[in-house]
């Protein structure tokens, strides 16, 4: 009986120090993510033509940062809707932003064939970098970040964007 209970003991112990230990990692998670917000904004990336833009001239806004790549089917299928979205919140003080994981070339060849009209920026291997502090940590595409006009992260989606939920949540907002 000693040994079953010694037993159980142990188990309790093991699963209380795995609790605490994702406890502990999920707070830690949270702190890269609030300061992503300024990271992002302290970040230049060229556009499609080479010419670099500040990515701070979006504070204030609420922003639709959509990480992506030309290679990536899922991200490439709901850019038509990105579009969509842009045009019909763009007069409501939202903005979609296109974070290209890609080269420089396949961006700007993708640019000139598809008619996208917010702006598509050029972050290579940095983006997924930007990606990670914003909380994507298996570096999946497409993911996309809701932040609000106070520079705050308000919800991140990993994989094609559901719409319908975007919408409800860009109208929380």
């Amino acid at each position: 009986m000693k040994k079953i209970n010694f037993l159980f003991a142990a188990i309790a112990i093991v699963f209380a120090a795995t609790g605490v230990y994702f406890a502990l990692e999920r707070v830690e998670s949270t702190v890269p993510q609030q300061s992503a917000s300024n990271s992002f904004f302290a970040q230049t990336f060229s556009d499609a033509q080479g010419r670099p833009h500040a990515l701070s001239q979006w504070k204030g806004k609420i922003l639709v940062v959509n990480f992506w790549a030309t290679w990536c089917p899922p991200c490439v299928e709901e850019m038509p809707e990105l579009v969509a979205l842009q045009r019909e919140m763009g007069l409501h003080n939202v903005q979609v932003i296109g974070i290209g994981i890609d080269s420089a070339a396949n961006i700007s060849a993708f640019s000139l064939k598809h008619k996208i009209d917010y702006p598509l920026y050029i972050a290579g291997m940095n983006g997924t970098e930007l990606s990670r502090q914003f909380g994507n940590q298996s570096g999946g595409l497409p993911f996309t970040v809701l932040i609000g006009t106070d520079g705050q992260i308000k919800k991140t989606y990993l994989g094609r964007l559901k719409f319908i939920q975007l919408r409800q949540d860009l109208a929380s907002l």
